[in-house]
Order: structure tokens, then C-alpha cells, then sequence
């Protein structure tokens, strides 16, 4: 059954969140796991394509955008892919879920990662997903950062 983590940044808003999904991903990576970084939308897939080239000095995570045409050879080896609206690859092991909604292919992988900030009406649609995973029997554990 999937694991659900539900990571709590408090009030340092969107880009705290993205550099959590950051860190994430990159701790993912070092343990040799696929992960897919489902956004809110294309511009945040392209804002944290680019922010996952600098949100560390001397860090280096191979991603790619859903989309890309990187992503259609199999040798390319991307470990971490972002999109929105894009179904993770059948390897994946860690969805970290930027979006408003419960990712609707969540049950497909090991792992999901909530990524939550202070803006009320996030914290507030963070908690109905909290609420949709609890009500269905998954595990679910929450890390305030």
C-alpha cells in the first residue's frame, strides 16, 4: 500500500515548498529511486525545472519535463521528472504532489510526498487530501519542517 508523508514548511510559501520538492528529489535520487514532481501547472513545471539546476551549490539531480523529448530515449537516464498533468513512468517510487488535487495515479507507487506551505487556502486543500488518504486506510505521516 502507498506511504503518505505530508511535509509542513509553515509560512516560507511557495518557494519553500518548491525547495523542499527540491531536496526531496534529490535525496530520492541518491537512493537510485524514480520520482515524478507533479505540479499545479506547465509555468511551475518549468519554474522548478529551472530551479532544480540552482536551489543547491555543487548538487546536481538528472530531470527532465514530462513532455520532453529527452524522455522518449530509454537510455537517457532521468531519475526525476517533473509535470503536470502527466502520468509518472511505470518505475517510478515517489510522486512529490505540488498540485491542489490527490494525484489520481497516487496508488501506482511506493511513496507520495505532500508538500504543504502557510497559504491558508493550500494548507486548507492539504488538509482534505489529508483527509481523502486517512478515510481510505492509508498511512499517512505528517514532518513539520
Amino acid at each position: 500500500m502507498t506511504r503518505i508523508d505530508f511535509y509542513i514548511t509553515g509560512d516560507g510559501g511557495e518557494r519553500a515548498r518548491e525547495l523542499v520538492a527540491c531536496r526531496l528529489a534529490a535525496k530520492a535520487f541518491s537512493l537510485d529511486h524514480v520520482v515524478h514532481v507533479h505540479t499545479a501547472g506547465p509555468d511551475q513545471a518549468q519554474h522548478l525545472d529551472k530551479l532544480m539546476w540552482t536551489f543547491r551549490d555543487g548538487s546536481f539531480v538528472p530531470h527532465a519535463v514530462a513532455g520532453d523529448a529527452l524522455l522518449d530515449d530509454p537510455s537517457s537516464g532521468h531519475s526525476v521528472i517533473i509535470g503536470s498533468g502527466h502520468e509518472p513512468v511505470e518505475r517510478c517510487n515517489l510522486v512529490i504532489n505540488l498540485g491542489d488535487d490527490v494525484p489520481r495515479f497516487f496508488s501506482r507507487v511506493e511513496r507520495v510526498a505532500e508538500v504543504i506551505d502557510g497559504n491558508p487556502a493550500r494548507r486548507e486543500a492539504g488538509r482534505e487530501r489529508f483527509r481523502f488518504y486517512r478515510d481510505r486506510g492509508y498511512q499517512v505521516e505528517t514532518h513539520k519542517l
